[in-house]
This record gives C-alpha cells, structure tokens and sequence, in this order.
C-alpha cells in the first residue's frame, strides 16, 4: 500500500505580510514613474544628478519586481513511501525544490522542545535548515548525516505528516 501525504505550511497572521507586498507594489510603481520622469529629463538634457536618481530610483524598482514575490512564502512538504520532498513557492507562482530525503537515513527525529535536539543544535559544524513559517507552531527536526555533513532539518509538519514519517523511520530514532 503506497503512503502519501502532502501538506502546505502558510503563514497564520498574514497581516503585516499582506501589507509589505501591498507597499512594495505601491513603491515599485511609484520609483519606476520617478526614473522614466528622470529618464525623460536625460533625454532632454544630461546632468549627471539626474542620472544618478534615475539609477537609484530605477535599480529599487527593478529590485522590488523580481523579489516582492518572496514576500508571500509558503512551504511545502510531500511524503511518499519514506521520501520526504521539501519545496518553498513564492506567491504561488515560483517554486523552489529544496531537497529529498530518505527517511529511513533519518538518525534522529523528534519535536524541537525535547532534549536531543538541543544537543544537537549545539554540535560544531552542523547546517540547520528553518523550512518554517509559525514559530508558536508545533516544530520538529530530522537529523542526518550525508557525505560527512552533519545537517538538521526544523519544520511545521502536521500530526498526519509526523504519525506517517515515524512508520517509516528505523527503531529507536524518535525522541519525543
């Protein structure tokens, strides 16, 4: 029997998330009339002031067009039988592959308020990976060794996700 089980992870509170894309979008269409106007005065005649604000303005504009999407993150965690996928998408539009793992490499898994994962947060040369966006949410980490790179994994799976994983997870790797 095939296990599957998909989980998107949003934002709670999404007030002040809704209100900063809100101000970017404003702001970018506000700095791009504000270079084309400085634009238009070059044309006319060239003064290196307006040339400076119009790469000022113009620079932010195009900056706040290719990362405002990011405002709007949610993350995304698929299981299917012992493969855990890890994706992050933007806006719902863009969609970023963070990674696959095995859960049977899994050597240890457990919420983050037990005492193995403060151990472990505390071991020199370790990655910690925050595919998070509730930190008053229910936590838990995986921990894993891969090709000498000790790596720690912090997420908000749903209970389904964690009774699901645990099945597949080797004897004596979950720490609650």
């Amino acid at each position: 029997m095939d296990h599957f089980l998909e989980e998107i992870v949003i934002r709670r509170n999404r007030t002040l998330q809704e209100m900063l894309y809100f101000t970017a979008n404003v702001t970018m269409v506000l700095f791009a009339l504000i270079g084309f106007w400085m634009l238009a005065n070059i044309f006319n005649s060239f003064s290196l002031p307006a040339l400076l604000i119009l790469v000022f303005f113009g620079g932010i504009a195009v900056l706040l067009y290719l990362y405002k999407d990011r405002l709007r993150t949610e993350y995304e965690y698929t299981f299917t039988n012992g493969d855990l996928d890890f994706a992050q998408v933007f806006n719902n539009q863009k969609r970023r592959n963070l990674g696959t793992m095995r859960v049977k490499n899994v050597e240890s898994f457990g919420p983050v308020d037990s005492e193995p994962f403060r151990k472990l947060i505390n071991m020199p040369q370790i990655k910690r990976h925050n595919w998070f966006l509730n930190r008053d949410a229910r936590l838990y980490y995986f921990y894993y060794q891969k090709e000498g790179s000790r790596t720690v994994i912090v997420m908000e799976p749903s209970q389904d996700l964690v009774e699901t994983v645990r099945k597949y997870l080797p004897h004596g790797v979950y720490h609650a």
